[in-house]
């Protein structure tokens, strides 16, 4: 399905730079219906309560596709690195948030791809409503979440919410689901990060005891290791085995 997505991207690309290349050939004849604005005109406090609503669920939408995604996973993994060799701002916070967001969208491609297929596409097309195309791009989110997450933590929250333990997916509140995917893929990086930290733990270690040893005490260990740390990060090929390492977490569940 990537040829897809990339055919999807490049039309409305196109179709952008068309618009707003030349506005004048396509806006000649065309009327736009008259609005009158009325301000005796009061909303009832129903739509004024739903209009709430709305504008708050908008504001929370980031940090629930953040958070119901790979990135959490992804961006912990990534601070990682970095702390580990013992950079504070390099690489800096936005390149490894950016590299964050395409790595999801890697990893999210077939769940995209679904619900695609199985929300977006019908909804476009006039086949389903607003509320049947949300319900139906939740299902593959809930399946990835649901895969990723430990058992013991779904049981943890299942228990809080005095919940019985289900025996299907369709018997999982998203309530639930989503805190204990969370801390599951929290769990994971911390795991991740423990491996990634001891190879420079070590050379920390060495660099530390070979200059007491000398007796050069006046030395800053780090002055020594960042160079170490980063020429066996470079000759390990270390990016490209953080995101293997990343990639293969996913698919190994």
């Amino acid at each position: 399905m990537s040829w897809r997505w990339r055919a999807l991207g490049i039309s409305g690309g196109a179709l952008a730079v068309v618009a707003l290349a030349a506005p004048p050939a396509w806006a000649q004849g065309l009327t736009l219906p008259g609005v009158s604005i009325n301000p005796t005109t009061t909303a009832s406090p129903s739509q004024t309560v739903g209009l709430l609503a709305l504008l708050t669920l908008l504001a929370f939408m980031p940090a629930l596709l953040l958070t119901m995604t790979a990135f959490t996973r992804v961006i912990t993994v990534l601070s990682f690195v970095r702390s580990a060799l013992g950079l504070q701002q390099t690489p800096p916070n936005q390149v490894l948030i950016g590299l964050a967001l395409f790595l999801t969208f890697f990893i999210m491609a077939p769940t995209l791809s679904a619900i695609n297929h199985a929300a977006l596409h019908p909804y476009l097309t006039g086949r389903i409503s607003l509320g049947m195309a949300g319900q139906r791009a939740l299902g593959p989110l809930r399946l990835f979440m649901y895969h990723q997450t430990r058992p013991s933590d779904l049981a943890l929250f299942l228990r809080l919410d005095h919940v019985k333990p289900p025996h299907s997916l369709k018997q999982v509140p998203t309530i639930a689901l989503i805190p204990a995917f969370i801390i599951s893929e929290l769990k994971t990086a911390f795991e991740i990060g423990v491996y990634i930290y001891i190879p420079f733990v070590v050379i920390d270690m060495v660099v530390s005891t070979i200059l007491m040893s000398m007796g050069m005490m006046m030395v800053p260990p780090t002055l020594i290791s960042l160079p170490l740390k980063l020429l066996l990060f470079v000759l390990a090929n270390g990016w490209s085995l953080v995101v293997q390492s990343l990639v293969m977490s996913f698919h190994g569940g």
